[in-house]
């Protein structure tokens, strides 16, 4: 099985995290894992296709947002909050902010990424 592999909070870089924020499918995640909760792919992309999920789910742990850890053949992700918070005061509290006042139009109109 291959390594879950995450930056560490000094190697989190501003551009990464806003490049994996700048798409409606990863901002959902990181709506849904905003409350602490730990969650599967399944139960959080139920109708995206599991390469397409798992390609979401790469970019946004590879940018550090969020941590990926095994538990048997199931792999739970969880926000990196206090990380981001720590290293970007403030950031993830006005995405998550703006990503609720957003109608459902607003997002799908954003970049594809």
């Amino acid at each position: 099985m291959k390594a879950l592999t995450h930056p560490t909070r000094a190697d989190l870089r501003i551009e990464s995290v806003l490049d994996a924020m700048a798409n409606p499918t990863r901002l959902k995640i990181i709506e849904r894992l905003a409350d602490g909760e730990e969650l599967t792919c399944s139960t959080t992309l139920p109708d995206v296709s599991p390469s397409t999920a798992s390609r979401h789910w790469n970019v946004l742990r590879e940018a550090g947002i969020l941590r990926a850890r095994r538990e048997g053949r199931i792999i739970l992700h969880s926000l990196r909050r206090d990380d981001l918070d720590q290293r970007f005061p403030g950031l993830l509290d006005s995405v998550l902010r703006a990503v609720r006042d957003a109608s459902p139009a607003q997002l799908a109109g954003s970049s594809p990424r």
